[in-house]
């Protein structure tokens, strides 16, 4: 079933798009951050929530835009959108406390799009996820979690090993310098880490070969694109999506082709279960030279724009045809949907 099918028979089940959307995006001043690389990652909320609602006035919806501080709830209240469009990623700059907004919005009763409370908490815990995965048979790397630079190394974990922080998402710290080939510079990483953002550094061996980035969409059901990462000729063979060529313009180190496989597209449906997303989530995942998969990051509610914000989800899904106007309808047909409750996707409640 094609997006437009899709969307079509939602709209012939009787459901409408929503009259008036709501945008909260992430409140983001330079003092929240510890480092520019984090501030960077979040400085265009507001111009990408206001690109946004570009495409919601086009499909004839009124947007408002909130942003994510201690006035939403009562902007809210007075407003009374029909849906909210969920995209914080950090309030005050920490992005363990994006989930807080999830629950303002349960509190107000307002349906809204991505992953509820508990999707959103584990987003920001790397190392739970990588447990929940590993737990249910979901391919990983061997990983360990640390919390000072002094820690016990785990003997069984096998150079070179990437670190990254534990709580934040965006590439950030994800450099050249992130791979370890031996114990002294890794110590050297987790010391940096650690006191500059005070908090656990996630530790897992780094598998050389190829990465694919995955994007799941729900609806009447589950629809996985993959986007596989090209990436340019290099003297390195560690070949992997930097903070710089995610975020600097004057950089671009791969690009998207497609890739198919159904037992991949089974492992993202099943990580998505387990990692309690909702609506559409992504998934990083490398294959090693002997076609093994081994699922390297997740994130709820991921970057969300169409083409022109350089995306991943708008980027992937141009490469099967699927346009953001198409996406956006789909996203909001299905709150409108799950809120409802004219069907459940799934026996795990969409938001816990």
């Amino acid at each position: 079933m094609s997006e437009n099918t899709n969307s079509n028979a939602l709209l012939k089940n009787g459901l409408g798009l929503p009259k008036k959307v709501g945008i909260i995006y992430s409140d983001v001043k330079r003092e929240y951050f510890p480092t520019e690389a984090q501030y960077i990652t979040e400085k265009e909320a507001l111009h990408d929530a206001q690109v946004i609602a570009t495409y919601l006035e086009k499909l004839e919806i009124k947007p408002n835009l909130y942003p994510g501080n201690e006035e939403l709830s009562e902007k809210l209240r007075k407003d009374k959108p029909d849906v909210v469009m969920n995209l914080v990623g950090s309030v005050k700059g920490n992005e363990y406390l994006a989930s807080t907004i999830p629950g303002v919005l349960e509190i107000l009763d307002i349906p809204y799009t991505g992953a509820g409370i508990l999707g959103e908490s584990l987003a920001y815990n790397k190392f739970l996820v990588k447990k929940l995965l590993q737990q249910n048979g979901v391919p990983v790397p061997y990983y360990q979690l640390f919390n000072t630079a002094s820690d016990f190394l785990d003997p069984t974990l096998r150079f070179p090993l990437i670190s990254k922080l534990n709580e934040i998402h965006g590439a950030v710290e994800i450099t050249e310098d992130a791979v370890s080939e031996n114990e002294k510079h890794l110590r050297e990483r987790l010391k940096f880490l650690i006191t500059t953002y005070e908090q656990p550094v996630l530790v897992e061996e780094f598998i050389v070969g190829r990465e694919i980035t995955a994007i799941l969409l729900e609806g009447l059901n589950k629809k996985v694109y993959f986007g596989e990462k090209v990436f340019k000729e290099s003297d390195s063979i560690f070949k992997f999506a930097t903070f710089e060529s995610q975020w600097s313009d004057n950089v671009q180190t791969y690009s998207y082709q497609k890739y198919e496989d159904n037992l991949l597209k089974e492992y993202i449906k099943k990580a998505f279960e387990i990692t309690r997303m909702a609506d559409y989530g992504k998934f990083d995942v490398r294959i090693d030279s002997s076609g093994r998969y081994y699922f390297i990051d997740s994130n709820s509610n991921p970057a969300f724009g169409p083409k022109e914000l350089d995306v991943a989800m708008s980027n992937i899904l141009d490469l099967y045809g699927i346009t953001f106007e198409e996406i956006l309808k789909r996203l909001l047909l299905n709150t409108m949907r799950d809120a409802q409750g004219k069907e459940k996707l799934s026996p795990i409640p969409k938001k816990v």
